[in-house]
């Protein structure tokens, strides 16, 4: 029993003990609603590793041992993004909860299986969208949902940093999917992209595009770019959120102080006793900045926090399956935008896209 609540520990096996395996593997261990009983590697070594000397956690080379335990509740999946489906699948088959990094899957089609095994199994799906649970991210939100910012305008983002160049997966499928699921989890309800324009380059021949930029257009006249980057000597981690109130900006590589709230804005009204003339009248709103206090909390306890939840209330995280398929339709259109040297791919449905969030 956990000591906060009186309900079982939720028992949790962890697949992947890679790069950020052992994150998973510090927060699962640390949670007092959590018990984590297996680490599962290809390489049996690595899992050793990554759960330390004198850890009772279990270690194996083979899945199947893990989907056999029947104590294991839920598991936590952290390989290659091409080996998701096919072990989240398996996991969901044999009845466990499942918790994957981004991205869901290889392809929308890949995803949409996913998503529809978890809601037949009556299983949680959670995408590991990290930076979803960030107190800056939460924060902007909540300037969204309560009308701070007003409508919203635009929203830039950089994502740039020297490495890791990836084998599998070029930049786009590797570093925009924190930013476009930050936009799915900020942006209002009745918005949504509609389209996407990426370009991309290889200065380096490594076969894939090793810089990007996307570019989409959003519902109700905003628009939305994001530039990701392997090859920064500088890293930069930051985005700006525009609204027809206020503006924020969030600059994750500061610490001291992450969001910056601005009360500046550009107005245009027309001159009514000059209306024959279609005169017009630009104005600047020039006000305070102010940066609000945030709570100090690493994101990932609060994802094992969030995945606890929803399976114990029976419900859809606040970064389901869903929100997973939705940044997996903007990577799709994104390929083949690429692929066409930059044409603007339309979204297949942005009412379909919207219906999705509600």
């Amino acid at each position: 029993m956990t000591p906060s609540t009186g309900q079982p520990r939720l028992a949790v096996a962890i697949v992947g003990a890679g790069y950020w395996g052992p994150n998973l593997i510090r927060n699962f261990s640390a949670s007092l609603d959590c018990e984590l009983l297996w680490v599962c590697d290809l390489s049996r070594k690595r899992a050793e590793r990554a759960v330390g000397r004198y850890s009772t956690v279990q270690v194996t080379d083979s899945v199947d041992a893990v989907l056999n335990d029947p104590r294991v509740a839920a598991v936590a999946v952290a390989t290659p993004t091409a080996t998701h489906f096919e072990l989240a699948a398996a996991c969901l088959e044999a009845g466990k909860h499942v918790l994957i990094e981004k991205p869901l899957a290889s392809s929308v089609s890949e995803g949409q299986k996913l998503v529809e095994l978890a809601e037949q199994r009556g299983l949680v799906l959670m995408c590991d969208h990290t930076y979803c649970y960030t107190p800056a991210v939460r924060r902007i939100r909540q300037l969204v949902e309560d009308g701070t910012l007003g409508q919203i305008q635009y929203v830039d983002s950089v994502r740039i940093n020297l490495g890791l160049v990836q084998s599998d997966i070029d930049v786009f499928w590797d570093l925009a999917p924190h930013d476009l699921s930050i936009l799915d989890f900020i942006l209002p309800e009745d918005c949504a992209p509609t389209a996407v324009a990426a370009h991309g380059a290889d200065p380096i021949g490594a076969g894939r595009a090793c810089v990007g930029y996307l570019t989409m257009p959003l519902t109700g006249d905003a628009i939305a770019h994001c530039h990701i980057n392997w090859l920064s000597p500088a890293k930069i981690r930051t985005t700006i959120i525009g609204g027809s109130k206020r503006m924020v900006v969030w600059d994750d590589v500061n610490p001291a102080q992450r969001l910056s709230l601005y009360d500046k804005g550009v107005n245009l009204t027309s001159d009514l006793l000059q209306e024959a003339r279609r005169s017009t009248m630009i104005s600047y709103r020039v006000g305070d900045m102010t940066a609000p206090t945030l709570p100090e909390r690493e994101a990932l306890e609060a994802v094992v926090s969030e995945f606890v939840a929803s399976i114990r209330e029976r419900r859809a995280p606040l970064t389901d399956g869903h929100a997973g398929l939705r940044v997996l339709k903007i990577l799709e259109a994104a390929s083949r935008s690429l692929s066409k040297g930059g044409a603007v791919v339309a979204l297949e449905s942005t009412r379909e896209l919207i219906a999705l969030r509600a």
